[in-house]
């Protein structure tokens, strides 16, 4: 197994801001490992490690690909951005004993807050967002601010479906990248990519020659796509929540819709929602410059409140 990296046990520094960055700016970031529940998390870092942290997790069925171009512009922007492979996905650890509940995903990011000497801003889409929202409001010490992409709690059971079809379509490979291409174009529900070859960076091609997605397949499980606990967690959560959090909301996501947005501002008043439109619900990978601009906006308002 290959090292984590070590956790740092110092004080959380409340007041750090963010310095110019002085690492150039580059299309791909540092390989990075950190210690999770009981596995490992890969994750890909851009700029200083000293800088405060920006942690981004991608929904299920994704890696850290999703988050890259946003990680990278808060990097340039003088934080130090890290987005990171969920268990079960890209380049990290699966799960020994097969749990990939959303509260393993939560207990991994809580995990990740004692190894940073400043406090983190989570940032998280669908899965990730669950994740990161249920793990900060169990440790508000170490959060800054909290800003998830279309999550919120009472998603619909039924909204669920695509996903589960995805899955379970998926589940014995694609003869080909092209395949996977038009796959992936019908469950986004967007153009396809015009170079499939581009997919071969998230998937694996196993000895017969069929291409899988980077992921556990486990994940992928009936028991893990949206059972009751799910939403109690998220519920319980949305509850408990005491630091800032942001939720940027796509017009026109399957997922999110107003009564459960009304919900959450309810559960928790500090709320903030802003609304991107045009996009679906899984719109953080076409859209990281757009996102990135409004997670800037939110980091320069925490950081001047920091300090004052």
């Amino acid at each position: 197994m290959r090292p984590a990296s070590s956790p740092t046990r110092d004080p959380v520094n409340t007041r750090a801001t963010p310095k110019p960055c002085l690492y150039p700016p580059k299309l791909y970031g540092t390989k990075v490992r950190y210690q999770g529940d009981g596995l490992e998390l890969a994750g890909e870092a851009f700029g200083d490690p000293q800088a405060p942290p920006v942690l981004f997790f991608h929904g299920g069925g994704q890696s850290r690909s999703s988050w890259r171009g946003s990680a990278r512009k808060v990097g340039e922007a003088g934080y130090y951005g890290i987005a990171f492979d969920l268990r079960g996905h890209g380049e990290s650890d699966w799960a020994a004993d097969g749990d990939y509940h959303v509260d393993a995903f939560a207990r991994d990011v809580g995990s990740l807050l004692d190894q940073f000497d400043h406090h983190v801003v989570l940032v998280g889409a669908s899965r990730g967002g669950q994740a990161s929202l249920i793990a900060g409001s169990r440790h508000p010490e170490k959060v800054r601010l909290i800003m998830l992409a279309d999550v919120a709690p009472d998603m619909p059971n039924h909204a669920i479906d695509g996903i589960r079809r995805f899955f379970a379509e998926g589940a014995d490979g694609y003869p080909s990248l092209d395949a996977a291409a038009d796959a992936l174009a019908l469950h986004l529900e967007q153009p396809r990519i015009d170079d499939a070859s581009r997919l071969g960076r998230s998937m694996r091609q196993d000895p017969a020659g069929r291409w899988h997605w980077h992921w556990d397949p486990a994940t992928g499980k009936d028991e893990f796509l949206h059972p009751a606990s799910e939403n109690e967690a998220v519920l319980a959560a949305a509850a408990r929540v005491s630091s800032p959090v942001v939720m940027v909301r796509a017009e026109l996501s399957h997922l999110v819709h107003d009564d459960n947005t009304a919900r959450f501002q309810k559960l928790a008043p500090q709320l903030e929602v802003l609304i991107t439109k045009g996009v679906g619900h899984m719109f953080t990978a076409d859209r990281n410059d757009e996102f990135a601009a409004k997670l800037l906006d939110q980091l320069a308002r925490v950081s001047a409140d920091a300090a004052g």
